[in-house]
């Protein structure tokens, strides 16, 4: 199954990039485990899901270095995602916490940057700091996560704020209050939304009906989850995992020919937001 091409979703800046991709989140906290998470992600790249996603928050700087080795001779082949806290976003922060990042990295550049959620300081700080970078060539675009409707308004007012590349934030079938108004919002301007936790870190994989539907289509309850989100315009979607075998099967996922009676028995399910909720994050 896995002859079948990943789908792509398109930056502001033109860059196309595959829409099924590889997150970071807890990778580089134990040494013990970075010889299995190095081989997940060259997998990963193999397969074409060659967007990894990490921060600098995640192993404290740990889970960069574990990307750094797992795309050292590769770098042409992938792009890179990286996120600042929000207590380095300052203007001169912003710029310092990048040259670290990109050091572990072992690149010259992050294809995407992005404030990993609000803090402090100014926005129209955060994003003089990331022109900046832009300009120097240290990074390709740059973005926001954890953003909700109001905060992407906001930025979109400062200066330079129009050039957000992408939001990142949780969703999955249980976190679907993103479609009520941000979703539309972000896809009616072309940014594209980044889906993180999008199996809910395993918890909804347990759930019947999504069990039921995957077994209807000889999948498994993570690859009818991912393919849900797939499923979207301007969706991102990036899983974890250091098992290579989750790997394939991530991959596998964009092969799904789910019916339209089996995406309503997911909606009745897991139904989605009939008003505003308040951006959820984890």
């Amino acid at each position: 199954m896995q002859d079948d091409p990943i789908p792509t979703v398109k930056l502001p800046n033109g860059a196309e990039v595959p829409a099924l991709g590889q997150g970071t989140w807890a990778m580089g906290e134990d040494a013990g485990y970075a010889k299995a998470e190095i081989e997940s992600l060259k997998v990963g790249i193999d397969l074409g899901m060659t967007l990894i996603d990490t921060a600098e928050m995640y192993g404290d700087g740990g889970a960069e270095e574990i990307v750094g080795q797992a795309i050292k001779g590769r770098r042409g082949e992938v792009f890179i995602v990286s996120k600042v806290y929000p207590w380095n976003a300052s203007l001169k922060g912003t710029v310092e916490a990048c040259e670290n990042s990109l050091e572990r990295l072992g690149t010259d550049r992050i294809d995407l940057y992005l404030l990993h959620w609000r803090g402090n300081y100014p926005l129209a700080e955060t994003v003089e700091a990331f022109e900046t970078l832009k300009a120097a060539g240290k990074i390709g675009a740059w973005g926001v996560s954890n953003f909700d409707t109001d905060d992407m308004q906001e930025l979109l007012r400062v200066p330079d704020g129009a050039n957000v590349a992408a939001n990142q934030v949780l969703y999955n079938l249980s976190r679907r209050g993103v479609e009520f108004d941000l979703l539309p919002w972000c896809q009616n301007r072309n940014i594209p939304i980044m889906a993180y936790s999008p199996i809910e870190q395993g918890r909804i994989l347990h759930h019947p009906e999504l069990i039921r539907i995957a077994k209807a289509n000889q999948a498994t309850p993570a690859q009818v989850a991912l393919a849900f989100l797939l499923k979207r315009d301007g969706v991102f979607v990036i899983p974890k995992t250091s098992n290579v075998e989750r790997v394939r099967e991530n991959r596998d996922c964009v092969s799904l020919d789910i019916t339209d009676e089996d995406w309503k028995a997911l909606d009745a399910a897991f139904p989605p937001p009939t008003g505003k909720r308040s951006l959820e994050m984890l």
